[in-house]
């Protein structure tokens, strides 16, 4: 789906929309998604290991356009730069700013800049310069009318100022609902939630697609 504010499609980090609240807060198994295999996953098992941490990577599939790569072929290119890592253990540890920027620059055309402190001024400066920022946040942030419980560890992706210009228009890979897909908040209301970081991209073009 292409967002009607902003020319940006719109995508989750689960397969299927519909069922994003029931995975993230009413714990259904991932792998209980009847259309995992739309993530280019190997397999029900893989889908349900990895797409809990492919929030980053969905920012990327909707600011690449309508054309972008599958979600895990998007991954398989992030691991090949480093952008995410597996311990031991077998823990998912990712991800990582600077080997992102580097495959997605490099990959994919895109001039995508780190940002390590950002303010939520910078964002309305950058989204100005026509830039859209995969900003850290937490991932209440969908619950905006509640007390933020942290900032920072989920990624949503931020592609204008709201109409009044006093606000921003982001979407959200984790959002149960269309209306926190894509959403909008007072910048003192997403501020609640940001880690002050994130990832800079060219913003989209009126067909739907990131600019190089």
């Amino acid at each position: 789906m292409i967002c009607a504010e902003c020319r940006t499609p719109v995508h989750t980090q689960f397969a299927s929309p519909g069922l994003v609240g029931a995975i993230v807060e009413g714990g259904l198994d991932p792998a209980e998604d009847p259309d995992w295999a739309d993530s280019g996953a190997a397999s029900p098992a893989e889908y349900a290991r990895w797409a809990g941490h492919l929030c980053g990577m969905t920012c990327l599939r909707m600011a690449l356009g309508p054309a972008a790569p599958t979600l895990f072929a998007l991954r398989d290119g992030a691991i090949e730069y480093g952008a995410y890592t597996e311990d031991a253990e077998g823990v998912i540890r990712g991800l990582v700013y600077a080997p992102f920027a580097a495959y997605v620059t490099e990959a994919h055309g895109l001039d995508a800049t780190v940002h390590r402190h950002l303010s939520p001024a910078g964002i309305l400066g950058l989204l100005d310069d026509g830039r859209s920022v995969m900003a850290s946040v937490h991932y209440g942030i969908r619950h905006p009318e509640l007390p933020a419980p942290g900032r920072g560890g989920h990624l949503v992706l931020l592609t204008s100022r709201t109409a009044d210009g006093s606000g921003v228009h982001f979407h959200n890979p984790s959002g149960t609902t269309a209306d926190t897909r894509a959403a909008e908040l007072p910048l003192p209301v997403f501020e609640r939630f940001f880690a002050g970081r994130g990832v800079s991209l060219p913003g989209v073009t009126a067909t739907g697609a990131a600019a190089p």
